[in-house]
């Protein structure tokens, strides 16, 4: 491991990487310029991450220049504005408290993050190779294609807030992920895309644990109950 920058490092433990790393929309500092050998350094952690039978399916597109930025953003807010087919709205099945406000905040800061994602210095596609589109077909096929990536992203982010970066998972491009794999060259037979997130330094680097359901509403000990 290289450790040049260290001194971007902010000597958090595992319980409080694991449990301060957010969602960052608003407090992405979209001004400050980041080193690609960071996110380089975030990147060769992702790749200890756990793969089905450790193939290690997944690549991430890295895209800092900034006329490719403001393309690929412009199709993440097409895919904003048609939302997500199938649901019947956000709440469909969150245990959040529709009144809590907080679907009011996260709203908010989705619409920030809509007018301002062009300007993040990195934007971050993840992506998983398959033989074939087919086998997206099964939930067994979904299952390890998404398994195969979906831990090395979250490495990615732990890693990145570590060293004061701000990520985001979003999936909204997806409605036009074909459109993406043209710009950016991604060879849409065999390479699914699995998500969107802007990288930056964050606006300070305190962030608290989010308020969350009793964890003891997620266990169903040995029968769903």
């Amino acid at each position: 491991m290289t450790h040049q920058h260290a001194h971007h490092h902010l000597g958090l433990d595992a319980d409080a990487v694991l449990t301060t790393t957010r969602s960052v929309r608003k407090r992405l500092d979209l001004d400050r310029p980041l080193p690609r050998a960071l996110v380089e350094e975030c990147v060769e952690i992702a790749t200890q991450a756990p793969s089905g039978r450790n193939r290690q399916r997944w690549d991430f597109v890295l895209v800092d220049d900034p006329s490719l930025r403001a393309q690929v953003a412009e199709i993440w807010r097409r895919g904003l504005d048609v939302g997500v087919p199938g649901t019947g709205g956000p709440r469909d099945v969150s245990r959040m408290s529709p009144d809590s406000g907080e679907w009011d905040r996260i709203a908010a800061s989705l619409d920030h993050l809509a007018l301002n994602l062009h300007e993040a210095p990195i934007l971050m596609i993840p992506c998983v190779r398959v033989n074939s589109r087919q086998e997206l077909s099964t939930v067994r096929g979904q299952a390890g294609a998404w398994g195969s990536v979906l831990p090395a992203v979250w490495s990615f982010m732990l890693a990145a807030r570590e060293r004061g970066l701000g990520t985001t998972w979003t999936t909204c491009h997806l409605s036009y992920e074909r459109d993406m794999a043209e710009l950016l060259d991604i060879d849409y037979g065999h390479v699914v895309q699995a998500a969107l997130s802007p990288i930056a330094f964050t606006r300070g680097t305190a962030f608290r644990p989010a308020p969350r359901a009793d964890h003891r509403t997620f266990i169903h000990w040995n029968r769903w109950d």
